[in-house]
């Protein structure tokens, strides 16, 4: 009723309120009691506006008192527990999780499917591809995703890793996978009947993956900390001066020398490093980790918080922030999370960051682990001096792990891709490693050369070793497995595997060469100390290790698990096969479409009729255990006691057709097929219960079969708890091995890497090079490693160049035609130099190579308008982080500097870039430029070489270009040439060369007034 500005409303009636009036009861979805409702909407009592008379009473109100606006959510799965609203237990758990897990996505285990409910499966249902149903309930209905082709809810539990790379690898979302767990008889008791409890046993995020399918098995996948230290800001008056939008900029500059910890792992393999860093190579180190998640304190000081994510925010890494002050606890602390302690002598070494860091990394690792026991190794102390540094703009430029072209990790024109020669997927993971941060030790380096000129020079015993490493398996990813408690009768299999190529490995090691015959092709190198050998060969350790992998073979029967993954594959192909056909006749063409082809192929595979029978497969094979003997001694007795029965049986029904069966819903039954057969048993058998029966079979109890069944199951179930004893102390003894089989691993990947670089050099005739404490930079007959492949690809040769700077010549100034192979000769210089120190022979004829400490690159052109910086601006900060930081011991390669404003201010900036080179840092330097006038500049500097390529022209127009480097200095860049192979249209070109003749008359005669450009153009 709604009277002048009054409405009465019965309170029976009194459902919801919103801007559009009230809500009549037999209209509403949700029905409330009355007090209930004044829980819900307090201010129905305020001021004592609603009088209460008895069980009719109305309450009345002014208009104007009366909230507008859409009411919030009441099926919100946030909202308080509502009173009379009781969900199925499944639902409530799932509910509890969500709160618990709120910024997770929930997937709960039902039988053998995951489902999604509330708002998770309205918003990640469509991602997924899971069509949103709606699950009728007690207090209401609540969403759910499920297969658009099949009728349960959810997916399938073995479809889980393919879920989790759209959740956690695409989308960058945190995943809570809940289990089932078998509940006791008081936990049944308590769930209202439930057989099962859910918990949620791992939160699965980008950085802590652990065995999923879809990680990259050729790259680690860290996890990386943070910690800043304390800082304190004030603003002064200098910054006040700064203009806003550089404001970011002149802050991370403030902080170049403030303090850092990083720590980082890889939960996958168990690796754990930590180093002390500063705000100015954070960047470089970030780029070196490639860490997929970053772990920070929310805690973190304003300023300092800001810096890092301007760092961080053009690489667009995904960063978790742990919410409270991260305290700084011992070390000591760590060790129940490490393999080994670390010794108290080296904890003194850590940093106060570091600690901090590596703290939060074990505890937000622990965390994700949700209790999950890991065995870390001891962590790694990496300094700066230990390695050559190499900048993300360097990295970038250089092409060292991607190209710039498509980002592709490892994809085709990078240096990774050119030298991956390796059979072993922990192997492409150290060579990727080692590119990224290559040694300054002379004696590493050396001892790395000369494995690889031992593998170069004996053929039949690299052939040999490649041949073994082939037969092994991802070792440290395995083992890191068993830590967790997560391998199973497959990895050990496989880690069996890997242990015999071990120990053939090890024998061919102790003899240095696999047959007693000279090389003929190379016979001074048998004279060769085989110290590199031996000194891998001490690193194995085989004792432990080798008992395991015998133990192993002796208790896992490789046949029975065949059969078992035959009737794995059989079952999935029925499953495919059934979803495939109900696509065909009740899907759409988009859901056939979500089907990937693998999945539609195994649709196709021929399902035997004869499939395997699983009922008396075991895995561990009968001499295992002496328990295990005996159980399936008596089995076996049993078996055969079954048999005889079935014959008496059937002469006493007087048929063959009668068996003895066990289903799950009928129990142990025996089964006539016949209607003749039936009519015979059921008077040989009248006494017998019959359970079923049709006209053509019969199903019935006998006591004496049942019995007999009765023992047969006992007894199964005593030989599986056997054999799960046996496999628990196989993991048991993996993980007593876990120091020797990480130690077996790396020696098996140094072995890898060294046998590529081998087989690399043998191809491309690659050099040994020579490496000294100098500063200078020797190379006769040069070649860029990844340029020269792709030149060979189209039927083109390259030319290799020489390069001699760092001594007389620390600077060389390149000038020359577009096209002609500046840029590319400043690379390949500095990839040599990469690659000698990585450990690889390099690509040239020759080549004496001084330690870098660092090495910078400053080429290509790119803006970052996200961060409003123009090209030139992003030219300018890696320009100045060069000066800033480049050594004596340093190699900078720059290309174009300056090349973004005018002529004038360009070459200004280009000489002041040349003059620091030269008069501050004193290091090694090549630089290219189209600036001629910097020769002159140049020209009384006697540290400074001119060089330069050219084009050499035909009578009737054509041209080629030199690439061969020469002294001197090239004044005419030729751009019009290379416009023209571009495709600029002639008339264009013709505008273009009458503009520059005019220009060049006018230069060699200032004194002349100079046309105007229209003028020349018309």
């Amino acid at each position: 009723m709604l009277n002048g500005a009054v409405r009465s409303v019965h309170r029976r009636n009194l459902i919801g309120l919103g801007h559009t009036g009230y809500q009549c009861a037999r209209h509403s979805v949700n029905l409330y009691s009355y007090d209930t409702l004044l829980q819900r909407r307090p201010w129905l009592v305020e001021s004592q506006k609603i009088l209460c008379r008895g069980a009719k009473s109305k309450a009345t109100l002014q208009l104007k008192d009366l909230p507008q606006g859409v009411l919030e959510d009441e099926t919100s799965v946030f909202n308080e527990k509502d009173e009379g609203r009781t969900y199925p237990t499944v639902v409530q758990q799932a509910r509890n999780n969500m709160r618990k897990f709120e910024n997770c996505v929930l997937l709960t285990r039902v039988g053998g499917f995951y489902e999604l409910y509330f708002d998770h499966a309205t918003e990640y249902g469509p991602l997924l591809n899971l069509k949103v149903a709606q699950k009728r309930t007690a207090a209401g209905s609540v969403p759910m995703a499920r297969r658009p082709y099949q009728g349960y809810a959810g997916f399938p539990f073995f479809q889980l890793d393919r879920f989790l790379k759209i959740l956690v690898q695409d989308l960058n979302k945190y995943v809570a996978i809940s289990e089932e767990f078998a509940n006791s008889a008081a936990g049944k008791v308590k769930s209202g009947g439930l057989l099962f409890d859910r918990k949620v046993t791992r939160i699965v995020t980008p950085g802590t993956l652990v065995d999923e399918n879809f990680m990259d098995p050729y790259e680690n996948n860290y996890l990386l900390a943070i910690h800043p230290g304390r800082h304190r800001h004030s603003t002064t008056k200098d910054e006040n001066d700064v203009p806003k939008e550089l404001m970011r900029d002149s802050l991370v500059a403030k902080l170049a020398d403030f303090p850092i910890g990083l720590a980082w792992l890889d939960v996958s393999t168990g690796e754990f490093c930590t180093q002390a860093a500063t705000m100015g190579g954070l960047s470089s180190a970030i780029a070196r980790i490639g860490a997929k998640e970053i772990v920070m304190s929310n805690a973190t000081d304003d300023d300092l918080k800001t810096s890092i994510l301007n760092v961080l925010e053009h690489a667009r890494h995904m960063v978790t922030w742990q919410p409270g002050t991260i305290l700084e606890l011992p070390i000591s602390h760590w060790a129940t999370m490490l393999e080994t302690p670390i010794p108290e002598v080296e904890q003194a070494a850590f940093t106060g960051e570091e600690t901090i860091a590596g703290s939060m990394l074990l505890g937000y690792v622990k965390e994700r682990l949700q209790g999950l026991g890991i065995k870390l190794q001891p962590p790694i102390r990496r300094q700066d001096t230990e390695n050559m540094g190499i900048d993300k703009n360097s990295m970038k430029g250089l092409e060292l792990l991607e190209t710039s072209r498509d980002g592709l990790g490892g994809g085709r024109g990078s240096l990774l891709h050119a030298l991956r020669r390796t059979v072993t997927k922990s192997g492409a993971r150290l060579l990727r490693s080692r590119i990224s941060s290559p040694s300054t030790s002379i004696a590493v380096i050396n001892r790395r050369l000369d494995l690889v000129d031992e593998f170069l020079h004996k053929l039949a015993l690299r052939e040999a070793i490649i041949h073994l490493l082939r037969r092994t398996y991802d070792s440290q990813r395995l083992v890191q497995k068993f830590s967790l408690g997560r391998g199973d009768a497959d990895d050990l299999i496989s880690l069996s595997r890997t242990i015999q190529a071990t120990l053939a490995i090890s024998t061919i090691l102790k003899r240095g060469t696999v047959s007693e015959e000279v090389n003929a092709a190379n016979p001074s190198t048998e004279a060769d100390s085989h110290v590199a050998l031996q000194i891998l060969d001490r690193g194995l350790s085989l004792e432990g290790p080798g008992t395991l992998g015998t133990q192993i073979t002796e208790a896992i029967d490789e046949d029975s698990l065949s059969v078992i993954h035959q009737s794995e594959q059989i079952l999935t192909a029925e499953m495919v096969t059934r979803a495939q056909n109900t696509l065909y006749t009740e899907g759409s063409a988009e859901d056939f479409a979500a089907m990937s082809q693998v999945v539609r192929s195994r649709a196709g595979n021929k399902i035997s009729k004869d499939s395997p029978d699983l009922d008396d497969t075991w895995v561990m094979r009968r001499s295992a255990s002496p328990l295990l003997e005996r159980l399936h001694k008596r089995l076996d007795e049993l078996r055969e006691e079954q048999a005889i029965m079935t014959s008496d049986l059937r002469v006493q029904a007087a048929t063959h057709s009668l068996t003895l069966r066990w289903t799950p819903g009928l129990g142990h039954i025996c089964h006539v097929k016949g209607a003749k057969d039936v009519r015979i048993s059921m008077q040989a058998f009248a006494t017998a219960r019959s359970v079923s029966s049709t006209k053509s079979t019969r199903c019935f109890y006998l006591p004496e079969w049942s019995n007999l069944g009765g023992r047969i199951d006992q007894t199964k179930l005593q030989i599986k708890a056997e054999e799960q004893r046996v496999f628990q102390e196989l993991r048991g003894q993996v993980v007593l091995n876990l120091v020797k089989l990480r130690r077996n691993a790396a020696v098996l990947d140094e072995l890898d890497l060294a046998c590529s670089f081998a087989l690399l050099a043998e191809e491309q005739g690659y050099v040994r090079p020579v490496l000294n404490l100098g500063i200078s930079h020797k190379v006769l007959g040069g070649r860029h490693p990844t340029v020269k492949l792709g030149l060979e690809e189209q039927g083109r040769a390259f030319v290799s160049n020489d390069c001699f700077v760092g001594v007389k010549e620390r600077i060389w100034l390149i000038t020359g035609p577009n096209m002609a192979g500046k840029s590319t000769f400043l690379r390949q210089n500095a990839l040599i130099s990469v690659l000698a120190q990585v450990g690889s022979f390099v690509p040239a004829e020759h080549a004496e190579i001084g330690i870098v400490d660092q090495i910078f690159s400053r080429v290509g052109s790119a803006d970052n308008l996200f961060q409003d910086q123009s090209t030139f601006m992003v030219e300018m900060l890696e320009t100045a982080a060069i000066l800033k930081q480049a050594t004596r011991r340093s190699f900078v390669i720059m290309d174009e500097v300056g090349r973004g404003t005018t002529p004038e201010d360009g070459i200004a900036v280009a000489f002041a870039c040349l003059h620091h080179l030269y008069h501050t840092n004193k290091c090694r330097s090549l630089f290219a430029t189209h600036f001629h006038a910097l020769a002159d500049m140049t020209s009384g500097w006697e540290g400074l070489g001119c060089y330069c390529t050219d084009v050499a022209e035909g009578i009737s127009g054509s041209f080629s270009y030199d690439h061969r480097l020469r002294k001197g200095v090239n004044r005419q860049s030729h751009a019009l040439k290379v416009a023209r192979l571009a495709g600029i249209p002639e008339p264009a070109i013709d505008v273009a060369r009458r503009v520059l003749e005019s220009s060049r008359h006018f230069q060699s005669d200032r004194a002349e007034q100079s046309l105007p450009i229209a003028a020349v153009v018309q």
